[in-house]
């Protein structure tokens, strides 16, 4: 397979996107001196009731391990742990590596429904096309991720692998991919020091340099760029594939500081559509339910932002009963809002009444202390976002309110007049935190982010410059086509004769980089 024949028609997007007013940094900068212990983001009010900071932090039952094996017991931290797995390497940070065999059966039935990824690595493993790549991986890592992993290094990479977030890691998968020697450097309930000591071991080994970055949320990006600059300009490529990542990306392009090619999957037709919408419509749903147990109909919820993120929570929330409204700087997105029904409003002027509030922005500081002020008691505030920034969490770890854990991943806020709002996983990404992913849909974004690797990884020199890229259409139709046998479609084939009246080429791709799906 020559994936060089899937390279017409990438756009440089690069220049097109002022982005000024987007400021979504970490809430730790790795280049800083300042103690990373004593970030604002894991600081409890000393009100907190129940578990303390530490129990709850490390007790990481989730809903995707069923057997609630991911909870260890005790509270000491994985770095002080000595493991080694059944080769006898240690190079690797992770839980408890006895949970192995549990995570291997959790990345067998993740294969099953990830029929795109494994066609792929069955149709590649041969050529190996990514055969000298070293890759560094920061995402989340679960199941689907190991299927992810596991074709990367079938396609010949060699990689090193932390999280994007610290509490949407699957202990057991993390085992497991250890056992395999693979050097995974991750486990669930990290503190910010934890996680970013984590990315430092990938980026920062012995004997090995890295030349690909896979990012999620552009923190490994980050940290390489400011701590270690001479690394950073010999990397090959970025692929990343979240929003606030690539607004990073384009923040960096737009000040002349990306040394190197990025590519932006997040904006790719199969990743957006399918990943953000699809996926988030169900697992909205499953992220609630599992940790609120709330029914749903005739609930007030309203979705801070009308993306593809927004758009898919949305349907599934009216499709349920709820009544839906919307918040949203863009006019065109409001008027889509409007025109599926949906009462565009600004949040002050229904934040008293509603009994569900989900950011979807990527952005900072949508909800605000002023907001969860005049919520009512028994509010639930949860983000879709990938960043942490969405709600303002830290305003609310003041000595007059009392924090109280209930379950994993669910706090009780309670006001001095017994008033308490519901807060997911503490204003991180609900779906990956509070319940878990349709392993289908991850199998298109992992596809998307196997191809785009490939193609920065062998494109010939000059061919991307140092600035952000969209996936060439080619390939987005390419990984579409991977997951049609699963739903028995067959695809017209155009003549030679609807082929020249189309001006098409008879392969595609079918629409240009324009068309809007």
């Amino acid at each position: 397979m020559k994936m060089s024949e899937m390279t017409e028609n990438h756009g440089n997007l690069g220049t097109k996107s002022d982005l000024t007013g987007i400021t979504d940094t970490p809430i730790t900068d790795p280049a800083s001196n300042k103690d990373a212990k004593t970030s604002g983001a894991l600081k409890k009010s000393s009100r907190y009731r129940s578990r303390s900071l530490s129990a709850s932090s490390t007790d990481s039952y989730s809903s995707t391990s069923c057997t609630g094996s991911s909870s260890d017991g005790d509270d000491v931290s994985p770095r002080e742990k000595i493991q080694s797995n059944s080769s006898g390497s240690n190079d690797f940070c992770v839980r408890n590596i006895n949970q192995q065999a549990f995570g291997r059966r959790e990345i067998d039935i993740a294969e099953q429904e990830m029929p795109g990824i494994m066609a792929l690595r069955k149709r590649a493993c041969d050529d190996k096309p990514l055969k000298n790549a070293k890759i560094i991986g920061c995402t989340h890592i679960n199941a689907q991720t190991a299927v992810l992993i596991e074709t990367l290094a079938a396609l010949g990479a060699s990689v090193r692998w932390a999280a994007c977030n610290i509490y949407s890691t699957q202990n057991e998968v993390a085992a497991a991919l250890a056992e395999a020697n693979f050097p995974i450097f991750a486990w669930r309930g990290e503190t910010e020091e934890d996680f970013w000591w984590s990315i430092d071991k990938c980026v920062n080994a012995e004997n090995w340099q890295p030349n690909m970055i896979l990012d999620d949320g552009g923190d490994a990006t980050h940290l390489m760029l400011k701590k270690y600059p001479a690394m950073f300009k010999l990397i090959k490529g970025i692929v990343e594939e979240s929003v606030t990542g690539v607004h990073r990306l384009y923040q960096l392009s737009k000040a002349g500081k990306l040394t190197v090619p990025a590519m932006n999957v997040n904006d790719s037709v199969t990743k957006t559509k399918f990943d953000n919408l699809y996926s988030c419509r169900e697992s909205i749903i499953d992220s609630l339910k599992r940790s609120t147990d709330i029914m749903f109909g005739g609930k007030q919820v309203v979705i801070c932002g009308y993306g593809e993120v927004g758009k898919g929570c949305s349907q599934a929330l009216q499709g349920l009963g709820c009544v839906v409204y919307i918040t949203e700087i863009d006019p065109i997105c409001a008027l889509q809002a409007s025109m599926d029904g949906f009462r565009v409003v600004k949040l002050n002027e229904v934040i008293r009444n509603v009994d569900i509030v989900i950011t979807a922005t990527g952005n900072k500081n949508v909800v605000t202390r002023e907001h969860m002020d005049k919520m009512k008691s028994g509010c639930i505030i949860c983000n879709m976002g990938h960043s942490n920034t969405e709600i303002d969490v830290n305003s609310l770890r003041t000595p007059d309110l009392t924090w109280e854990k209930v379950r994993s991943q669910v706090d009780h806020v309670i006001w001095p007049d017994e008033k308490r709002i519901i807060l997911l996983a503490e204003g991180r990404l609900a779906n990956l935190s509070c319940s878990s992913l349709p392993s289908f849909v991850v199998s298109i974004t992992s596809a998307t982010q196997a191809l785009a690797l490939i193609e920065l990884f062998n494109a010939p020199l000059g061919r991307y410059k140092s600035d952000v890229y969209l996936l060439p259409k080619k390939m987005d139709e390419y990984v579409a086509s991977l997951h049609l046998p699963t739903f028995d479609a067959h695809l017209t084939e155009l003549t030679d004769d609807q082929a020249r009246y189309m001006g098409l080429n008879k392969a595609g791709p079918f629409k240009p980089n324009y068309y809007r799906y």
